[in-house]
Order: C-alpha cells, then structure tokens, then sequence
C-alpha cells in the first residue's frame, strides 16, 4: 500500500479529498474546483482504491466521511497548508525589519576601500541584521562555500573568476607601486618593467597563491618573476614596513591612495604592461533569485557606483549627484 500510495497520491488528488471531506458532497466540490460531476467521481474512484477505504458513505440523501476519512481530514489540511506556504512567491525583502546576517569574503587590499561603506549601509538601512567579513578561501574552495550557504558574497579581483560562479563587475582601475618615504624612487612618477623587475618588492601572499593575484598572475603570464625578499599575512603590516624599509608594494591604486592618505607614502605608477585590476562580485546560482541576496548585491553595486563617481569630471559629478545614492529597496 505504501509504494501505491507514493505513486500515485498527488497534490491535485489531495486537495479533492480535502474538498469533499469537508463539503460532503460531489457537486459542491466539483463547484469548487471548477471541474465536472463525472471528473470529481472519478477522482473519488481513485482515492478510495489508493487509500483503501470508501471515505465518503450515503446517509439517508447525504453523504458523510467514514472514520478514516475524519482522521485524514485535519492532517491533510496541515499538509497542503504547508505546501501552500512554502510553494507560494517568496516575499520582497524588507531590510527595516529583517535580521538576516550576511556574509562576505574579501581580498584585504579590497576590504579596506569598501567594506566600511557596505557595513554603513546595511547597517543604516536593516539595523537589525549584521554583516560577517570573513577570509577569502583558496579559490577551489569559494565555489563549494557559496553553494553551501556559508558565504553569502566574494568580492575578489583575481584575474580569472571561477566559471562557475556568477558574476558581476564591480570597478576597473590602473595598477601602481607604494614606496616609503625615505625610497629612492620617492620622487619618481613611474616605472618600466625593467626597473621594476631590479627592485626588492613585499607581498601579502607568498608560494603558490601569488599567482592567483592580478599581480603575481600577470607576471607569469609574461614569463618574468620580481624579487620578493618579505611577505606578510596582513595588508595593515605594510604602511609601517615601507616606511621603514626600501621595499615596493604594488596594488590597485584606490588600496594605494587609501594608505597614502594617512602614511607618508609615495605612489609610482606601475609598468604599464600590469594593464588593469579588475573588481568584482561573485555569488552562485542558489542565491541568485532570493530579495535578500538581490538587495545585499545591489547594496554592494551602490558603493562602488559611488567609489567611481569621486573620479569622474565636474559635469559627469552633477549628473551622478542627481541620481539616488541608495535604493533602498530596490532589487536588482
């Protein structure tokens, strides 16, 4: 009976149980479900053989439920309601009201440029919710953690994106080179791939994972390695390392006028062979239709429209300024 039932028990058929278990009666049911006397009998045929029991016997002119029918009743009910409720469209996120924690991976170098900004904004439009800043993964291991729900959201700048991820570019900008102070190149506005090859450089990754960066990878690609003599596990030891050293770091140049702002630091611009860094924003398949996820990338989208509107012109600022900063509840 077991493998009958799983076979042949659907959603449709339930709900026509329901219906005349309640309302007693073919005709009214068959009114409900906009169906035909003939069609609804037909489907009473059905259950009885499935459930094996006559559910619904005659009464004088009426008909009513058998015991088996009243002990289905209620838990039918329960079922078809819980279908109902978790088969209906998912409702517009509401940031005011939500809680839902997000969580987003960040290279370093990027997290310092916007992950302050999205922090405000989410916590200026869903007070109640929370952002988790977590390390960025191997890039073998980013996909999985996405598809498990563990992580929300990467913002990478890797020079190939994992292809099974989607993806959205976030800002493009040129490569340059950080010295201290007291560097002999202090002074100088640029370097050629030559010089820079001759110079000590500090990384923020070492071994294997170097290639994995738009610096490391670009390099590889043109078959030439620089002179890495330190590497550190954080980006926040390197302001004070090249202060006091004459080693060379080479990063995005929003990273570098970060640093620059508050440490007395130079900035070079880099080979132009580098090219450009590309930032963008991954997430997969599974979150790509849910509002909260649709709201946390537009969020995202907003801070680095806002990132690139402190370098347009004059005329390009008044027409950016007369667009809204923040949707709020806009969803991409």
């Amino acid at each position: 009976m077991d493998q009958v039932l799983t076979g042949a028990l659907d959603v449709r058929l339930m709900r026509t149980l329901l219906i005349l278990l309640t309302e007693c009666s073919v005709s009214k049911t068959a009114e409900v479900l906009g169906q035909t006397q003939p069609s609804v009998s037909l489907s009473l045929r059905r259950l009885r053989t499935i459930i094996d029991d006559p559910l619904l016997v005659r009464s004088g002119s009426h008909l009513v439920p058998t015991e088996r029918g009243i002990e289905l009743r209620e838990p039918l009910r329960r079922i078809l309601d819980d279908i109902d409720h978790h088969m209906s469209p998912v409702a517009a996120f509401d940031p005011p009201s939500s809680g839902r924690s997000f969580h987003i991976v960040s290279k370093n170098c990027l997290g310092m440029v916007f992950i302050p900004r999205i922090i405000e904004l989410v916590r200026a439009h869903s007070p109640k919710g929370s952002v988790k800043i977590c390390q960025m993964p191997k890039p073998d291991q980013l996909a999985p953690l996405l598809a498990s729900g563990e992580i929300d959201l990467a913002i990478a700048n890797w020079p190939k994106p994992p292809d099974a991820l989607r993806m959205a570019p976030l800002i493009t900008t040129d490569i340059v080179c950080l010295v201290g102070p007291r560097h002999p190149l202090a002074r100088a506005r640029a370097l050629t791939m030559e010089h820079y090859l001759e110079l000590d450089h500090v990384s923020p990754s070492g071994g294997q994972s170097s290639v994995m960066t738009p610096i490391g990878g670009r390099l590889l690609e043109l078959n030439l390695s620089r002179r890495v003599v330190a590497t550190v596990p954080e980006y926040g030891l390197i302001p004070d390392l090249l202060a006091r050293t004459d080693l060379v770091f080479t990063t995005g140049r929003p990273f570098a006028e970060r640093l620059a702002s508050f440490m007395p630091l130079s900035i070079l611009d880099a080979p132009k062979e580098f090219g450009s860094m590309n930032l963008y924003m991954l997430w997969h398949d599974r979150s790509h239709r849910s509002p909260a996820h649709r709201w946390l990338r537009e969020t995202v989208r907003n801070v680095a429209d806002e990132f690139k509107a402190l370098e347009l012109g004059p005329a390009e600022q008044t027409m950016s300024a007369a667009r809204p900063r923040l949707m709020q509840h806009r969803i991409a």
